[in-house]
């Protein structure tokens, strides 16, 4: 646990460095042409508080917590009209970034340290499957709302 500790730590103090990453990851992919048409310093904010914060994603928060933030995020890119599969891309390239950073600066050389690092990889895969989870289903709850609501000016206007 100490390594996970001191692994996600490292993460926490390189998060303006992962955040840099994953934007030119984002706008470099042309699979995310919908997300790129979003304010920059949005996607930044985001994911920058992701890597910020991580040890209290990781360690502290609630499930609750992390339900309540993934699912504000889906909500608010279906409002923004971004298709879901570029808001589940977004998360795996957040995810795809961290691993990145993590085997270009986390040299990992005893088998205790191994054990850390494998603690950690399982918390932060539990995390990210989370966050599509809840970001998918923040995401179809706000089409539902849309929906319901153009359902009901068309219902208005008879």
């Amino acid at each position: 646990m100490m390594l996970s500790y001191r692994l996600v730590r490292l993460i926490e103090t390189h998060a303006e460095t992962l955040a840099d990453g994953l934007e030119r990851k984002v706008m470099a992919s042309p699979s995310l042409k919908d997300f790129r048409a979003l304010p920059t310093h949005e996607l930044r904010e985001r994911v920058y508080e992701i890597y910020r914060h991580l040890g209290d994603w990781l360690l502290g928060e609630s499930e609750t917590h992390v339900e309540q933030r993934y699912r504000e995020i889906g909500a608010r890119r279906a409002s923004q009209k971004v298709p879901l599969a570029e808001v589940v891309l977004v998360i795996a390239l957040t995810k795809e970034n961290l691993w990145e950073f993590l085997e270009s600066d986390a040299v990992v050389d005893r088998a205790v340290e191994i054990m850390g690092e494998l603690e950690l990889l399982q918390m932060l895969d539990r995390f990210f499957d989370h966050a599509i989870y809840y970001a998918a289903v923040g995401y179809q709850e706000q089409l539902d709302r849309m929906r319901q609501e153009e359902r009901e000016r068309e219902t208005a206007t008879f």
